[in-house]
């Protein structure tokens, strides 16, 4: 996907190859044998995207341009109070064979400064010093899904127009996530262009032991997924049709949940969005992680200003958040660890989708579907919620 232009500059990328010298250096220390034998056994449902592989060609450009990218957040980092321009920058970078834009990129470098995110551990991350891994996805976007190599961060391919829209919101997304430090909503922590074939960066995903994974909407037409065969060791993305009969057991967490869930769906609403998801995963715990007596340390999360007053935490809907990777997206039911999200922010309500909306209403009578407006789309996704958790 070609990148917007409202006045790119261009800069020469640096070398790929430094890249991944920094990557293998970064991590080789931390891959030991036993690492790599455990981190085999927990990819249930992903594909190391290895030579051959049909997506491998795409993968090296991805990994080399983000690379880059990052490499000039750490070499110029943004100063001063944020600007309007934060959010309008485009900067072109020119490798061999493609080229790689990053739209807003100091707006993205505060926020992810602001979630405690080292630029250093990023750019290790996403550079060439492993394969990324597939992600078997159900989703009818036909948007290719893939996970960073230490499976830390989700990446997902975007059309123009959900692109654009994201961007136009991206101040009004900050500031939501500025007040309400353990929102749901997930963490985009870039926007990308890559003019040979098309990459988009988007965060959300565990690692290990998981046992079930679900995309829940709220509506039944087009919501269930044929399981993988008995004794496949592959965890397929189900539907609500799917979880029909099942409940998720939060224990004294579910009241925040709920609580999280109307104010960040209220957001959403704000913005005349729909579509979006509900992305679960479950892990079982053992048995030394269950209980307030397990060896699992709590900590509470600061905001960039300080510890909050109790009148702050309260209207933050803060919470005890797991000393965990991935933490704001984890909650730890009584035998259950779930990984809980919003995904997928990008849809708006606009004349397509009303005119689906009016299809759909003559193509399934008295049956509920995903195309509707977006408060009644925000109400009927807590209403599951509610309906679906203990």
């Amino acid at each position: 996907m070609a990148a917007p232009s409202p006045g790119p500059r261009e800069v020469l990328a640096c070398s790929p190859e430094a890249g991944r010298r920094a990557a293998a250096a970064s991590s080789s220390s931390r891959r030991g044998l036993l690492w790599r034998l455990r981190d085999k056994q927990s990819r249930l449902g992903l594909f190391e995207i290895s030579p051959g592989h049909e997506l491998h060609g795409l993968m090296c450009m991805m990994q080399a341009g983000l690379w880059a990218a990052t490499q000039v957040a750490m070499d110029h980092p943004p100063t001063g109070p944020p600007s309007e321009e934060d959010f309008s920058e485009v900067l072109t970078q020119v490798h061999e064979g493609f080229e790689l834009g990053t739209l807003a990129g100091p707006a993205f470098t505060r926020l992810r400064r602001s979630l405690g995110l080292a630029e250093e551990d990023y750019q290790a991350a996403l550079g060439p010093g492993g394969p990324y891994l597939q992600f078997l996805s159900t989703s009818k976007s036909k948007a290719s899904f893939f996970l960073s190599h230490d499976q830390r961060f989700f990446l997902k391919t975007q059309r123009r127009q959900e692109v654009q829209a994201l961007l136009a919101h991206l101040p009004r997304y900050m500031r939501h996530l500025q007040r309400h430090p353990h929102s749901l909503l997930a963490r985009l922590l870039g926007v990308h262009s890559l003019r040979v074939a098309q990459g988009k960066k988007s965060v959300f995903y565990p690692a290990g032991r998981i046992s079930e994974r679900y995309d829940i909407k709220g509506c039944e037409v087009s919501r269930w997924v044929e399981p993988a065969p008995e004794g496949s060791s592959v965890v397929l993305v189900l539907k609500d049709l799917n979880f029909q009969g099942k409940t998720i057991d939060l224990g004294s967490q579910r009241s925040w949940f709920l609580r999280q869930m109307e104010l960040d769906t209220a957001f959403l609403r704000e913005l005349n969005v729909l579509d979006y998801s509900l992305l679960m995963a479950f892990q079982g715990l053992h048995e030394d992680e269950r209980g307030l007596g397990s060896s699992l340390v709590f900590r509470m999360a600061r905001s960039v200003q300080g510890t909050p007053s109790p009148e702050e935490l309260r209207a933050q809907n803060r919470r005890l958040l797991p000393d965990a990777p991935n933490a704001l997206h984890i909650l730890d039911g009584p035998e259950q660890r779930y990984f809980l999200g919003l995904v997928d922010l990008a849809t708006v309500y606009g004349l397509r989708k009303r005119l689906e909306h009016l299809w759909k209403t003559l193509r399934y009578p008295g049956r509920t579907f995903s195309t509707v407006s977006p408060t009644r789309y925000a109400r009927r996704l807590c209403q599951w919620v509610e309906a679906h958790t203990e």
